[in-house]
């Protein structure tokens, strides 16, 4: 798989559909990071209070929140990946996993086991858990194709994706961080176009991977 052929058709899919894309990625973080500080502010008693709170019970509401609001991030894989393939999407399909319970568990459910087996990999040694992360990340979209796997077996898929990709996965992940330098140097602002531009192109890795054969 050629990391610029991947690049190169995420740009494509992004062609006249930037501002949509700069949208999608602002409702979805104002929304995953947004409602966290929210409610820890309430907690902890306003601003002031919360940006000098050193408890443990704002970030432990934190943490809850981020499991429970995870689902609007993979959907927003799941809407880029529709961009990718030409598909008609919208905002409002960022809200799909809460609106079918079955899958908003299992959205949930697949976010913490990830967690959970990527992490225990990386208590071994790091360099397996990196890898062992790079074997699950697939396991969004496979859900996306495929709302009738369980858990377990969209992690067992993405693991059989994976196999002989994990290089040019990292390679891709590699030729972003020039633009991540350029992103920081420009206060953030340039996050803006590059996180979309990362999604993207994730979706498109995916789509290549999950449509063309491996070579023997």
């Amino acid at each position: 798989m050629k990391i610029r052929e991947v690049k190169r058709y995420a740009r494509q899919s992004l062609k006249n559909r930037w501002g949509f894309a700069l949208l999608l990625t602002i409702v979805t973080f104002g929304i995953y990071g947004g409602i966290q500080v929210l409610v820890e502010m309430l907690i902890s008693g306003g601003f002031e209070a919360w940006v000098d709170d050193e408890s443990t019970s704002a970030t432990m509401v934190g943490y809850i929140l981020s499991v429970i609001l995870a689902p609007i991030i993979m959907s927003n894989y799941w809407v880029f990946l529709g961009i990718v393939r030409k598909e008609p999407v919208k905002i409002g399909d960022l809200f799909d996993p809460f609106l079918n319970f079955g899958l908003y568990v299992k959205a949930i459910g697949l976010y913490i086991l990830v967690a959970i087996y990527t992490l225990l990999w990386t208590l071994l040694l790091i360099i397996p858990g990196i890898i062992k992360g790079m074997a699950y990340s697939q396991a969004y979209f496979v859900l996306k194709d495929h709302p009738d796997y369980s858990i377990n077996r969209a992690i067992t898929e993405s693991r059989k994706l994976m196999d002989g990709y994990k290089w040019s996965y990292f390679l891709l992940m590699l030729s972003f961080i020039g633009w991540g330098i350029l992103s920081i140097l420009t206060l953030g602002i340039g996050f803006l176009w590059l996180i979309p531009y990362v999604t993207a192109s994730l979706a498109s890795f995916y789509e290549q991977l999950s449509n063309h054969p491996k070579e023997a």
